[in-house]
């Protein structure tokens, strides 16, 4: 019964409306320029879809928040104009809502759980998270909230990606001393290295890391902790607690005949040089980067679509994504798929490679088998089974591997009573992140393997949570 009287013609009046689409440039255009795809909603867009909300009593969409916004009250704020309000109440829970609006699967998390989607479309959360943070730094009027007083306690933060950000934010708001340690020579590690401008621009995700640092945080860069420092170094500097947030970037491969010719890249690489080292800029940067002709990238995940949709606007001719599963089991984001496939990105499912063919040095081409799909596999997807005899041959001069990341030992390493499992990542507790060592942390992808950036973040705001308990005794205040 109460589902019943939170359905939308029965909630406070509310007449049931469509879902308030967002503009985005046009396939064609957007395919040959780095702009942002997405062009997010303006102040009256944002109020019709804001109107949608039934601010249900339950608020069943928070529980598939890992970080745990009132999602309800943000919604109102914006419902009643006071679009900064709305940030403010955003940035109670959420230190990069700017981040989370634009790249969050939000499908698969809040909003799949939104009553409105029980019968129609659900309310576009993460679409109303953009405006109001985008309002609100447009407004450049953007507050930070206050310190609690000093505890005098230090804690070091190593990676500056998600999870990094979020506990020193949190950590920094609870009055410690936090100082992030990052490998690379700028902040926000996966959200600068491993996402394209035209999904996250790097302009947003430097707004969302000067939040950080006006928290109260501070950040060195070219910090390889493990080489430049040891991570035990760290504790017998002073450091009270550690927490680790290095995610998991090292790079996976096939293993088939082929994959040392010149050509091939693991996505890390790639679009690490198109990122960071800013080959979106060409020619105003001349990153040495190979701009393929006929360009095939192995993956089915938001990865693989990045990768995808980036040799497209390098100047590929031709793009194919190669995935050995079906649509049904592909697990990039169903808008990510539908950009890729309207920019002319095509995606040949039920594919496997099996060798890379070279001419004189170079990749040349990939031999494939056909697929077919078997009985479930661990992971709940049906196993894909090769059809033999089906091989046939795929021009390719530039070949992209975006099969996923494994953890790069060379941290835990300087370590060793730091456990890990037998994949390699840090064993720590699913709730709090503490680790077998007593004032060490760890949260994100070198825990979990591959995840969502709202994932890593909600376990660097569990992990603040219990630093904050470990070297106080007292309960986080946020």
């Amino acid at each position: 019964m109460d589902d019943m009287k939170e359905q939308p013609q029965k909630s406070k009046g509310k007449p049931k409306k469509p879902r308030v689409p967002m503009r985005e440039q046009t396939p064609g255009k957007r395919a040959a320029n780095f702009d942002e795809v997405a062009l997010g909603y303006g102040e009256k867009e944002a109020l019709a879809e804001a109107f949608r909300c039934l601010q249900c009593k339950k608020k069943p969409c928070m529980a598939g928040c890992p970080v745990e916004i009132d999602i309800p009250a943000f919604t109102k704020k914006i419902e009643e104009g006071d679009f900064k309000g709305a940030a403010a109440k955003l940035k109670e829970r959420n230190n990069l809502p700017a981040i989370c609006g634009r790249v969050c699967p939000q499908e698969t998390q809040c909003e799949k759980l939104c009553t409105l989607g029980k019968k129609g479309e659900p309310v576009a959360i993460g679409r109303l998270e953009r405006f109001a943070a985008d309002f609100e730094a447009e407004s450049g009027e953007e507050e930070a909230p206050e310190r609690a007083t000093s505890t005098g306690k230090n804690v070091a933060v190593i990676g500056s990606g998600p999870a990094g950000l979020t506990c020193a934010g949190d950590l920094a708001r609870m009055g410690h001393d936090v100082t992030i340690f990052e490998a690379l020579n700028a902040p926000g590690g996966v959200l600068t290295y491993g996402i394209p401008e035209f999904r996250l621009p790097k302009a947003v995700v430097e707004r969302e890391v000067d939040y950080i640092r006006r928290l109260g945080a501070r950040i060195e860069l070219d910090q390889v902790i493990g080489c430049s420092r040891g991570m035990q170094e760290l504790l017998d500097d002073g450091f009270d607690a550690a927490f680790i947030a290095i995610g998991a970037g090292l790079p996976m491969f096939m293993n088939i005949p082929g994959e040392n010719l010149n050509g091939v890249f693991s996505a890390n690489e790639y679009l690490t040089r198109s990122n960071l080292m800013k080959a979106y800029l060409f020619p105003e940067y001349d990153t040495p980067i190979k701009h393929g002709s006929k360009v095939a990238v192995v993956g089915g995940g938001n990865v693989a679509l990045d990768s995808a949709r980036t040799a497209l606007r390098l100047g590929a001719d031709e793009v194919s994504i190669v995935y050995r599963r079906s649509r049904e089991e592909m697990p990039a984001r169903a808008e990510e798929v539908a950009h890729a496939l309207e920019e002319g990105v095509t995606i040949k499912f039920l594919t496997l490679p099996v060798r890379l063919l070279g001419k004189d040095g170079w990749v040349a081409g990939m031999e494939c088998l056909e697929m077919e799909l078997g009985e479930p596999d661990e992971s709940g997807r049906r196993r894909p089974v090769p059809i033999k005899g089906s091989e046939f041959e795929l021009d390719a001069d530039l070949v992209v591997m975006a099969i996923g990341t494994r953890a790069n030992p060379l941290l835990a390493a300087t370590l060793p009573g730091l456990q890990r499992d037998k994949r390699g990542y840090i064993d720590a507790d699913p709730v709090t992140g503490q680790t077998s060592i007593r004032e060490v942390f760890a949260g994100g992808d070198i825990v979990t393997g591959s995840a969502t950036v709202i994932e890593a973040m909600g376990a660097g705001k569990r992990s603040a949570a219990a630093i904050h308990r470990l070297l106080t005794g007292e309960q986080a205040p946020i």
